[in-house]
């Protein structure tokens, strides 16, 4: 299978040696997402409600340029530094995905990159034309 990186210029920028989003096969990989502000590339202040907003639409930014949409996931990885906040960004994350119910797991980490407390990463399931 060919791997291929995609281009995202609507996500924030990398912060190491990897791709926001590949594609493999009839699969798109999107990298965990942390609540940066593209505009910026720092980290957007607040709770871990307002940062899993942002999470959230730097999704759909990635998922936008990569010609798909919140309904095409199949397939998340919610990390969260306290768990203790499963129930504000299940909220928000419900809102987001509204009927569209991809499959889910939810992991309490020690440390996220930058300090967050929201990463979520998608496996988005759009086959090629």
């Amino acid at each position: 299978m060919n791997v291929q990186p995609l281009s995202t210029p609507s996500a924030p920028a990398v912060a190491g040696p990897y791709s926001p989003a590949v594609r493999a096969g009839d699969w798109i990989v999107l990298a965990g997402q942390v609540p940066l502000d593209p505009a910026t590339g720092t980290l957007v202040p607040g709770d871990a409600a307002a940062q899993a907003q942002q999470v959230l639409d730097n999704i759909v930014a990635v998922l936008t340029d990569c010609g798909a949409q919140l309904t095409d996931v199949a397939k998340t990885t919610v990390f969260v530094t306290d768990l203790g906040d499963f129930g504000a960004v299940n909220e928000v994350y419900a809102a987001a995905f509204g009927d569209h119910r991809p499959a889910r797991s939810t992991v309490q980490v020690a440390a996220l990159p930058v300090g967050a407390k929201v990463e979520i990463e998608a496996w988005v399931y759009l086959p090629v034309a």
